[in-house]
């Protein structure tokens, strides 16, 4: 990250590298790293409902919250509320968290670490999608349907369907399509966190100090509580799953939440500053979540 970050600011790369990379990561790395893991597995294996609710109801709730400490003391349209509780809840698993978690874990962590990126991006990302599209057509029809669909149909889930299909089926994937695949799969850890650093360093930092300040202890801090909690007491976890699950939830905002404000036009400069700042304290605060998970 830090190597993208600097590639960046000294102009090493032209200015259209981190759409291109960031592409590549979204559309064919991380395609195929879903691809070749969740078709070697059972069906049983992903769909593990405790690992699920613990990572899943720390999201919920912090999305929850976020959405009602924007409506009370930060008010606005409610694509902005929605885009606020995202952003306090909407870990970067994507390009910082899965690399990290298979970096710090290994192959153990992969499915889990899948889970977490579907999660996010399945089920958080449309309920932000409809509050904004119910904001939008306030005395006009209401057409949920089109970005609903653009979000269904991303690389990833297309993936994710495709690698489940064939784990159902039984289907024994060739050995040279599964070795395309792992040779794709394998630039993904590099390229992703290259890529968010390239991201990061063509961030704004304005907003509100309020908000700002308020939006990186939700998310580093009060997130990953509630998902210790789940994980370590409520669910019961075993293994590395409950380490995996808080890691997830530590981890800074997602780059999603900054490319559906700028989509909206609601929310751009705040959600910008708190993934530059989020992703910048990180750095102290995941190393002391791993120091104190170690133990």
């Amino acid at each position: 990250m830090v190597s993208g970050y600097l590639a960046a600011r000294f102009q090493l790369l032209p200015a259209a590298a981190s759409e291109v990379l960031s592409r590549f990561v979204f559309v064919i790395a991380l395609p195929a790293l879903i691809f070749v893991s969740l078709s070697s597995i059972t069906i049983a294996e992903f769909f593990n409902w405790r690992y699920i609710a613990a990572l899943g109801g720390g999201m919920l709730a912090m999305f929850c919250i976020g959405m009602t400490v924007a409506r009370y003391f930060f008010p606005g349209s409610l694509t902005a509320i929605g885009l606020h509780g995202l952003t306090a809840m909407y870990s970067s698993t994507g390009y910082i968290g899965l690399p990290l978690v298979l970096t710090v874990f290994g192959d153990a962590a992969r499915v889990p670490g899948i889970i977490g990126a579907i999660i996010t991006g399945l089920v958080f990302s449309p309920l932000a999608i409809v509050l904004a599209e119910m904001d939008r057509s306030r005395g006009n029809s209401f057409r949920i349907w089109p970005p609903l669909f653009t979000v269904f149909t991303r690389p990833p889930i297309i993936a994710v369907l495709a690698g489940l299909s064939v784990s159902a089926a039984g289907i024994d994937v060739p050995l040279p399509v599964t070795t395309f695949f792992e040779l794709l799969s394998g630039a993904f850890v590099p390229c992703a966190l290259f890529a968010a650093g390239l991201f990061i360093a063509g961030c704004s930092v304005h907003g509100t100090t309020t908000e700002i300040s308020w939006l990186v202890f939700a998310k580093l801090i009060l997130h990953p509580l509630i998902t210790w909690w789940l994980a370590y007491r409520v669910f019961d976890l075993e293994g590395i799953l409950p380490a995996v699950a808080v890691v997830q939830a530590a981890l800074p905002s997602g780059i999603p939440v900054f490319i559906l404000a700028q989509h909206y036009k609601t929310f751009v400069t705040r959600s910008s500053a708190a993934i530059v700042v989020s992703t910048a304290i990180s750095v102290v605060t995941l190393s002391a979540l791993f120091m104190f998970l170690s133990r």
